[in-house]
């Protein structure tokens, strides 16, 4: 006779399946969770900004940057531009703050009322009450800058003027740099002793008061003796050259910070290499120019100041002097010729050169490579260390000063886009002088200073949005960098005498700042027209 399995022991045998697959269930999520729980990083706000910055500037294309070239951002813009994530940069210095009229000022005037001689026509700019009644117009007038340290009035032109320098800042920029004014204000004495600006002048009209001119310290410093004692003590990050090298001036950057986040995050001193080319793509009717000096482009002074570098021919100077030196008696030294080899793999390395070597075939021999992977949730790119040129950006303060900061800002993109039709279809059209005004009626006040950022090489393109508005151009400005001018000088002087060509990079930046610091920005795309920005179907 068979023997049936009970309904019982079938139930008691399922429920014991059942129990074990739950609780080896439970084992494996909580394994899961554990696992999760110490692997995982929280975003970082300087990697996620970066990464937007990338998406926004730049765009990837068989790992070579294809971008729009109109526009150049660096770390001082960073926060000046909405959408971009949370960055943490320093506060101002502490010791820096805003001017006004203190209450002691205030009681100053009232304690001298009816003490003075009204008749007196010459006014001493020195006496206290005019820097009060400087201040009080400076206030009133220049409502979009932050008004800081003043110099002692000085005697203008006339027995009214007084001629007064002062330092500023644009309320809407968050970069720490300063700048200076130098202007000629008349004055009327009253009644009370008191006084009473009648007039301000233009930008550095108060030549009696121009302070010196702040020389720019970005010379590469020489190495003593003393120096070279230091020398096999201190740790480098050395760099070959890669195929960034003419690359365009978005792919340099993404590039070039992502070798100076791999130095802070080794703490060591990065080796900056001067000699830069000028990819043709940023210098529209050029090849790609070599011999171009970094320092036309950035501030390779703030980047001294800022964090540990040193220039790249000193350093290969002082490391071959060391040598002949200490009888052939050779530094430590580490070439790393592979991308595998991660930042996090050469934390404990203690060679005094650290040798990355690029190689290989493109795109491995590209210094951003050594970013990626791994390496991209540790390796924060430090945009707040690369400024533009002090240089340019005396141009974009002059300009800026001379439309009294009260300006807005239009960015038409034209050149080849607008020439190809199968990608940009209506652009040309779109941003036809009489299109621009249509669109630019709705936005902006009639009789509104304007300032064009464009690529248009066309001359008096943009006549027609004169009847409207005033425009201003870059081309108006030549004079800043023209034969003779302090740039022009300046840069010679750089280049080892020779003068140095006003290039289409150049003109991006000045048009760049020039367009982050208008009241209004109007953009050629989403809002000039419905072209995508990176061609047909590639809106997003």
């Amino acid at each position: 006779m068979s023997r049936g399995i009970s309904s019982e022991g079938f139930g008691e045998n399922a429920l014991k399946f059942i129990s074990n697959a739950c609780f080896g269930l439970f084992v494996i999520i909580v394994l899961t969770l554990t696992l999760i729980a110490v692997t995982y990083q929280p975003p970082d706000p300087w990697l996620q900004s970066s990464k937007f910055m990338s998406k926004i500037f730049t765009s990837v294309e068989n790992a070579t940057y294809q971008k729009d070239t109109s526009i150049l951002v660096t770390g001082e813009d960073v926060l000046s531009i909405s959408d971009i994530g949370s960055v943490a940069f320093a506060d101002p210095p502490a010791t820096i703050t805003n001017v006004t009229v203190r209450a002691e000022d205030e009681a100053y005037l009232r304690a001298s009322m009816g003490s003075c001689d009204s008749s007196i026509e010459a006014i001493n700019c020195s006496d206290p009450g005019v820097m009060v009644a400087i201040k009080k117009a400076n206030l009133a007038t220049f409502s979009d800058i932050n008004l800081y340290a003043y110099r002692t009035p000085v005697r203008g032109s006339a027995n009214t003027d007084c001629d007064v320098a002062w330092r500023f800042k644009p309320k809407k920029e968050h970069s720490h740099r300063m700048y200076r004014d130098f202007r000629r204000y008349k004055l009327r004495r009253e009644a009370s002793c008191g006084f009473t600006v009648i007039d301000i002048g233009d930008l550095h009209s108060g030549e009696n008061a121009r302070p010196q001119k702040f020389r720019i310290n970005d010379s590469v410093p020489t190495l003593d003796q003393a120096d070279m004692s230091k020398f096999r003590n201190s740790k480098y990050l050395y760099y070959s050259r890669g195929g960034d090298y003419c690359k365009g001036m978005n792919q340099f950057q993404w590039s070039f910070l992502c070798a100076l986040g791999e130095a802070q995050y080794l703490n060591r001193t990065f080796v900056v290499d001067l000699d830069f080319c000028l990819s043709g793509s940023n210098n529209p009717g050029h090849g790609d120019e070599t011999g171009k000096d970094l320092r036309f482009y950035f501030d390779y002074e703030h980047l001294m100041e800022a964090t540990s570098v040193i220039e790249q021919k000193q350093f290969l100077k002082a490391w071959q002097d060391w040598n002949k030196i200490h009888n052939h008696n050779y530094i430590p030294v580490r070439v790393v010729p592979d991308l595998k080899v991660t930042p996090m793999q050469l934390r404990s390395e203690e060679s005094t050169v650290l040798w990355r070597t690029f190689d290989q075939p493109e795109p491995n021999n590209y210094w951003y490579r050594v970013c990626e992977g791994e390496s991209e949730k540790v390796i924060q790119r430090p945009w707040h260390l690369l400024w533009k040129s002090k240089r340019l950006m005396d141009i974009v303060t002059t300009i800026c000063g001379s439309l009294e900061w009260d300006f807005d800002a239009v960015h038409i993109v034209r050149g080849q886009k607008a020439q190809n039709k199968e990608l940009w279809p209506n652009l040309d059209a779109d941003t036809s002088p009489e299109s621009i005004l249509q669109k630019l009626k709705g936005k902006i006040e009639e009789g509104r200073n304007v300032y064009i950022a464009t690529n248009e090489v066309l001359p008096g393109y943009f006549d027609k949005l004169r009847t409207s508005y005033k425009i201003h151009l870059l081309d108006d400005y030549k004079h800043l960098w023209a034969p003779g001018s302090e740039w022009y000088n300046e840069t010679k002087a750089l280049n080892n005498g020779h003068s140095v060509d006003f290039d289409g990079q150049m003109r991006v930046e000045v048009d760049s700042e020039m367009f982050f610091r208008g009241k209004k920005h109007i953009e050629t795309f989403d809002e000039i027209t419905l072209d995508c920005k990176d061609g047909v179907n590639t809106c997003k």
